[in-house]
């Protein structure tokens, strides 16, 4: 008996087969092999084709299935993680509209704008914990400002993985979680967000309803079953946005654990059982995965944009992909803490919710021609992804979600030794490497809304610890130093 995950990202789709029995991975793939564009008609854009997400899902499960010697009537479940606040807009008869606007996409700023200004800004934070911003709901409201000839044609509006479980099972749904992530659900009211939906005119019908987030969300139907080489009746039991999902991949479910991850985009996420929110919206609070109005679990979000995506624009530009990220990480080791006083923004993937949805661009600043070369310029780089991490860290503490110790995934930037060590040394934290990923994690979750596994300890018997990064002391002021360099170059922006 197998469960399927599958990792809806931005760079790729990832389908993991985890034995049930044994509850380990037994194969991964991703497709497609180099990563998928992301289109900018205009400057602050970002789209992704749906179709795309689909054939690259249809890929990928066959090649997981490939590599492990897996039937398909082997696999009883089917788990969705997926790249949050996303907008998918289809007809009735499941016709994208038009390419997703995406999550790093800044179009719809002053749309979430308008609405916090109109609607009050503490009604709607004490309502929607977070400012409408450039979220998944001020999105659809720019399509229904901007493309009235397609809004006039929409009859459903979904996040990335509720058009993915559509495609796989037929039925147009959504979970609580989902709507909070959008900035649709009204904590107060445990609801819907009615009166946003209401601010922006958009029709109730337009909104899928809501399947929990563990339990049966659909079966495969004929025509999935014949583009994925699964079966047909196979259940989905399990859907989560990315960031919630790496979390619970990671065993991280109850108040006071705290999750990172390093993929395209750079977030630490910090479970708590308190509804609070940062006055001015730089970190994000949504329902966790095992959220009920009886055990509250609520997802403090802090989000970077320009993360992985930023090391891959140095290796695929500065570098011409001459080297290898393993050679990058070496390189950068060269440079001493501070890379020599150069300093980086790693702000160059649209608006910035952390820097109240400005959108200051990527720079690197202080470059001395004598002075500085490459291991400069990428220790430089990876210790501003990890500053800016730290900036977003002091706001999670100001709300409640503190530092001791961070799980994380070995994989991504986490595969580079500068990059957690700097983590550790700066934050004080310690940070535990696992061997997991989001579609390992959606399977486990698979396992849960299938009812195979009784609990939490029988879904991550699987997980392993591979190493700690612990706090080197006598570093940590070097650390501090640097920083704080970096920091007066970001208020002077």
């Amino acid at each position: 008996m197998f469960l399927l995950g599958l990792d809806l990202g931005s760079s790729s789709v990832k389908a993991c087969l985890v034995d049930a029995a044994t509850n380990k991975a037994v194969a991964s793939a991703f497709f497609p092999e180099t990563e998928m564009a992301i289109d900018a008609p205009q400057p602050g854009f970002a789209e992704q084709q749906p179709d795309l997400w689909w054939h690259n899902t249809t890929q990928a499960i066959r090649a997981v299935m490939d590599a492990a010697g897996v039937q398909a009537a082997d696999i009883k479940a089917i788990g969705i993680s997926y790249q949050m606040h996303g907008l998918v807009v289809t007809d009735a008869q499941l016709n994208v509209l038009r390419p997703s606007i995406i999550w790093c996409d800044s179009r719809a700023v002053p749309y979430g704008q308008r609405a916090f200004e109109a609607l009050g800004q503490d009604r709607v934070l004490r309502h929607l914990l977070n400012s409408p911003g450039n979220f998944t709901a001020a999105k659809l409201a720019w399509v229904k400002e901007n493309q009235p000839d397609v809004y006039a044609n929409v009859a459903h509006f979904m996040l990335p993985g509720d058009y993915l479980a559509a495609r796989l099972t037929g039925e147009i749904v959504t979970t609580a979680s989902g709507l909070s992530e959008g900035i649709l659900w009204d904590f107060l009211e445990n609801r819907p967000a009615d009166f946003l939906m209401q601010y922006y005119g958009f029709d109730a019908s337009l909104m899928p309803p809501l399947r929990p987030t563990f339990g049966d969300q659909g079966r495969l139907t004929a025509t999935a079953a014949a583009e994925t080489g699964l079966a047909e009746g196979t259940p989905v039991t399990y859907r989560a946005g990315d960031q919630p999902n790496n979390a619970m991949s990671l065993n991280v479910l109850e108040p006071g654990e705290i999750a990172a991850t390093a993929g395209t985009s750079g977030v630490v996420y910090g479970v708590s059982d308190k509804a609070q929110y940062d006055p001015q919206s730089r970190v994000n609070t949504f329902l966790h995965v095992n959220h009920t109005p009886e055990a509250p679990r609520y997802g403090v979000l802090l989000c970077v944009n320009g993360t992985g995506s930023l090391n891959s624009w140095l290796r695929n530009t500065l570098f011409q992909k001459s080297i290898s990220y393993n050679s990058m990480n070496e390189l950068a080791q060269k440079a001493p803490v501070g890379a020599d006083g150069l300093v980086c923004l790693p702000f160059g993937n649209g608006a910035e919710r952390v820097l109240e949805n400005r959108d200051l661009g990527a720079t690197f600043q202080g470059l001395n021609l004598t002075r500085h070369g490459l291991p400069q310029v990428v220790r430089a780089a990876q210790e501003g992804i990890v500053f800016a991490l730290y900036y977003g860290i002091q706001v999670m503490e100001q709300v409640g979600v503190g530092l001791k110790t961070v799980r994380a995934g070995e994989a991504n930037m986490f595969l580079s030794p500068l990059f957690g060590n700097t983590f550790a040394n700066l934050s004080g934290a310690a940070v535990e490497l696992y061997n997991t990923d989001g579609a390992q994690g959606a399977a486990r979750g698979a396992g849960l809304g299938l009812g195979y596994y009784a609990n939490r300890d029988e879904a991550f018997s699987g997980l392993t610890l591979v190493r700690t990064l612990d706090p080197d002391p006598r570093v940590h002021e070097a650390y501090q130093e640097a920083y704080a360099n970096w920091l007066a170059v970001l208020e002077k922006q």
